[in-house]
């Protein structure tokens, strides 16, 4: 992501930078999935390394999200009324991917710590399974997302809140 000096230009790019944010998060997603079969096929990330990248990309997202409900959302639903119904229902997907991150996290401390030992098969499908669950969902909101908002956020004219820049989405 490139920032530029001048407010302006930077609005009229403001959706096409939500839409980096999110491939950059589609990245980090991936990332944190083929640790995770690397670790339960046997290899890869160790247990802490693999809870540690969790919880980097938990926390980007949390915050990508957070940005948006109190930031982005309420902005676009001044200049833009007929998106409430669409940023409601963003909201509500906010909610539910807070929710299976959560359950990810837990999910992922009942794994082994010791090298070695091997992941109850319960536990190893609890685990794919949440993280099946939130790909799926995030990949869907974040297609609807930029569908919706996208042209929107780029025919913005009025600055977003003195605090919001969009490296606070990804904590850069």
């Amino acid at each position: 992501m490139s920032t530029t000096s001048e407010p302006a230009d930077r609005l009229a790019a403001f959706g096409n930078q939500l839409v980096d944010v999110h491939l950059w998060l589609r990245e980090e997603l991936a990332r944190l999935r083929e640790d995770l079969d690397s670790f339960l096929s046997g290899g890869g990330a160790r247990p802490r390394n693999l809870r540690a990248r969790c919880l980097a990309f938990c926390t980007a997202l949390t915050r990508h999200h957070t940005a948006e409900d109190q930031g982005v959302f309420p902005v676009l639903a001044e200049t833009h009324p007929a998106l409430r119904p669409v940023l409601d229902e963003l909201a509500r997907d906010h909610v539910q991917v807070e929710e299976i991150l959560v359950r990810l996290q837990e999910l992922l401390d009942t794994l082994p710590a010791e090298p070695g030992t091997d992941p109850d098969p319960a536990e190893v499908r609890r685990v794919r399974g949440e993280l099946d669950g939130l790909v799926a969902l995030v990949q869907s909101h974040f297609t609807y997302e930029e569908k919706k908002l996208v042209s929107a956020l780029n025919e913005l004219g009025t600055p977003l809140p003195d605090d919001f820049a969009l490296r606070d989405l990804t904590g850069g």
